[in-house]
């Protein structure tokens, strides 16, 4: 009987510290079990002789004013909750797509990314939506993308808003051009661990806030799942128009209202480990790229929050929400 006994209380202290592990969520290539903030919709999609679903979300659709809201590459539509919630209690439409290749939206086994063609999908879905005229935020890659929408179709954008936007300096005139190859084996490569390091050091100023743990789910969840092969393939594909795509020579053609809201802590600088020879240039000085680009827009003012880095929104939100919200007063 007490040998019986003994293997009951192993058996049980087993279950008791099995149960008390944390169990790491893992993630398909759509994020078929990450919630989103918000009811999802699915927008079928031709493109490239390919048929896709570009998921996007959208918020109180009877309102007559729209925000577009274009995320960054590190991220999809999720992480705009907060600012979202707070444009529809100003009667706003908000639309918040997950572009191709990002979130819930498909993942091609083989696509050419670009800005321009982004920027064709995104035109489509509001189309679809029936929506003729939007202000649009773009914030990170997604003010790349914002740029590129603004300059393709003037007509539909009355506003474009930038918060830290990549692509303020033409990074091919000072760094090696990579096959996606070259991105695909980093993206292998990566681990949750790494991911966390990466954003600590180069969003956060090496600080962390349980805020941003839900930030980095999807994508840590992802690397442990079965498609990671696919999703890191995808993400190696988007660094393409990053790199060859230069916004920089497109601000004066812009004649829409600009406004750069910008952490001047940020030094998000891609291919800065592969600059050219001789190459002193240092990137990602966004203290000095927001006063850049301000004088290249013709109609634009610049923000600027000190000692705030690549995410102002999540920072402090407090800060960043006195110049974002008045520009969309009623």
């Amino acid at each position: 009987m007490r040998f019986l006994f003994f293997i009951f209380l192993s058996l049980l202290f087993i279950a008791c510290s099995t149960s008390s592990v944390k169990k790491e969520n893992v993630f398909d290539q759509r994020l078929t079990e990450f919630e989103y903030p918000f009811p999802v919709s699915f927008f079928n999609l031709d493109s490239q002789k390919q048929n896709f679903e570009m998921a996007y979300m959208d918020l109180n659709p009877k309102a007559k004013k729209v925000v577009l809201l274009l995320h960054g590459k590190n991220f999809s539509g999720f992480y705009w909750e907060r600012i979202a919630n707070d444009l529809v209690s100003k009667d706003y439409r908000v639309v918040i797509p997950d572009q191709i290749g990002f979130g819930k939206s498909s993942k091609p086994e083989f696509y050419q990314y670009s800005f321009a063609n982004l920027s064709l999908n995104t035109k489509k879905l509001l189309e679809e939506l029936g929506i003729e005229k939007v202000q649009i935020v773009g914030h990170s890659m997604g003010g790349m993308l914002a740029t590129h929408f603004t300059y393709s179709y003037p007509k539909t954008v009355s506003k474009l808003i930038l918060i830290n936007p990549i692509g303020l300096e033409p990074y091919l005139k000072y760094v090696e051009y990579k096959d996606p190859q070259f991105f695909y084996e980093q993206e292998l490569n990566k681990t949750p661990e790494k991911f966390k390091a990466y954003q600590q050091k180069n969003y956060y100023d090496g600080k962390w806030s349980e805020e941003y743990d839900f930030l980095l789910a999807p994508y840590s969840g992802q690397m442990r799942g079965e498609d990671w092969p696919r999703v890191a393939w995808n993400n190696a594909l988007t660094y393409g128009p990053i790199f060859s795509e230069d916004i920089t020579h497109l601000f004066s053609s812009i004649k829409q209202r600009v406004v750069l809201i910008i952490g001047t802590r940020d030094k998000t600088g891609p291919g800065r480990g592969w600059k050219k020879p001789g190459v002193k240039h240092q990137l990602g000085q966004y203290n000095k790229l927001g006063k850049e680009a301000h004088k290249k827009f013709p109609n634009s003012e610049l923000f600027e929050l000190e000692d705030l880095g690549h995410m102002p929104q999540f920072e402090d939100y407090d800060r960043f929400a006195k110049v974002f919200f008045p520009e969309f007063r009623q």
